[in-house]
């Protein structure tokens, strides 16, 4: 049995999301447990949030102990947990310096800030920044116009300038506007489209894309708000290629639930902001940061990034395996623990129907079940992920 919220309240909250009629009070590992003590398998992880499951031990620890110290001062003076956290991401990615907010929207506007900052430098007065058709990168009015989804966009035009979109996985569009479009400054593209479906390019397609912007001067940019920390089996994703981008957005793994989100770059992108051209009241408070330390000691204390490889490639095996010859399966896909079911027809009532059987997915572009458990999922855990959500597809499908 479902509990819904009365009413009344309700009602104070804006009407922003189709919340489904459950409430959750508790967490362990990849679990949750509702109002009547009922638990739901975890396949989604606060959409790909709480890398570390919920109530990773490690987490709660720096997290409480953190607080009891020191929750906020101001960017006015020196954080040290911010320069220790930034660091660590530096050595992680080979980049050189951070620049701390507190989700992914704010991360990709301080990217598209740093490259009109830098186009401006260039001498160019309207520089334009290459989007992807079907990308997602935040609903702030930059972010917006940037992703590639009308239903996000509808009713808050005017958009702003200074984008010109292309196909994903394209690289011959890319070159084409090289050759007409002089005001181009830098490419913005998630290495793995999360909310587009969880599409994945083709092997060379980041490679190309840097030997590209290398030619003209562009800056690389990387949203890796969704791939990042651990997500695919690398610490990037961008390091399953071996190229390195100029800037690099982060949030959701990063503080495994704590607000957190950072813009990382190097070169001339690592120096184009100077005091005064960005800050955040928020970000990278002690508090955050504290998370953020905690997530990157507990996914290289407890080898994640093999564990993501080993237990991502079993459930797309164990799908392959449990839905072979179903008809209305287009494909199943998947890097890491980013893994992406596409269906033939519309999808979203799986959601609805997959809560009733206590297991808890997504639906993303319509038909795309997407998948992004917490990375300390276990085999067996996998397993019952694979056999539950299998019977309720073919059941769905009938």
């Amino acid at each position: 049995m479902f509990l819904t919220l009365p009413k009344s309240i309700m009602s104070y909250l804006m009407n922003t999301y189709a919340r489904l009629p459950v409430t959750f009070v508790r967490g362990e590992g990849v679990w949750l447990m509702d109002e009547a003590g009922n638990r739901y398998l975890d396949a989604l992880a606060g959409v790909a949030v709480n890398g570390l499951g919920h109530a990773h031990p490690a987490l709660v620890k720096a997290v409480c102990e953190q607080a009891q110290q020191l929750i906020h001062t101001s960017n006015i003076y020196q954080v040290q947990r911010q320069e220790q956290l930034a660091e660590k991401l530096c050595q992680l990615s080979g980049m050189d310096k951070v620049f701390f907010c507190n989700s992914g929207c704010e991360a990709n506007e301080a990217a598209i800030k740093i490259a009109r900052l830098y186009g401006h430098s260039k001498g160019i007065d309207t520089p334009t920044i290459i989007v992807m058709e079907k990308s997602f990168h935040g609903r702030t009015m930059a972010t917006l116009t940037a992703t590639g989804n009308r239903k996000v966009q509808a009713g808050f035009e005017p958009l702003l300038s200074g984008f010109v979109r292309v196909p994903y996985n394209d690289v011959e569009a890319v070159r084409q506007v090289a050759l007409h479009n002089p005001d181009v400054v830098a490419v913005l593209v998630e290495p793995i489209e999360g909310e587009g479906g969880i599409a994945i390019p083709d092997a060379a397609y980041l490679k190309q894309l840097r030997e590209i912007c290398d030619a003209h001067g562009w800056l690389l940019m990387l949203d890796e708000v969704q791939t990042g920390i651990a997500r695919t089996g690398a610490w990037f994703a961008f390091q399953h290629t071996d190229i390195v981008p100029d800037v690099m957005s982060l949030a959701k793994g990063l503080g495994s639930g704590v607000p957190i989100g950072a813009c990382v770059a190097r070169g001339v992108a690592a120096e184009t902001f100077k005091p005064g051209n960005h800050g955040s009241t928020f970000g990278g408070n002690p508090l955050a940061c504290a998370a953020g330390l905690a997530t990157l000691q507990a996914v290289a204390d407890q080898d994640l990034l093999t564990h993501v490889q080993q237990i991502g490639a079993a459930i797309v095996t164990g799908f392959e395996r449990e839905l072979a010859g179903v008809v209305g399966i287009k494909s199943i896909r998947g890097l890491g623990m980013m893994i992406g079911i596409e269906l033939d027809r519309p999808c979203a009532e799986l959601v609805k129907l997959a809560l009733a059987q206590h297991l808890l997915i997504n639906v993303t572009a319509d038909s795309v079940i997407r998948l992004v458990p917490p990375l300390v999922m276990s085999a067996e855990e996998a397993a019952l992920l694979v056999s539950k959500l299998s019977v309720v597809i073919r059941e769905f499908l009938k």
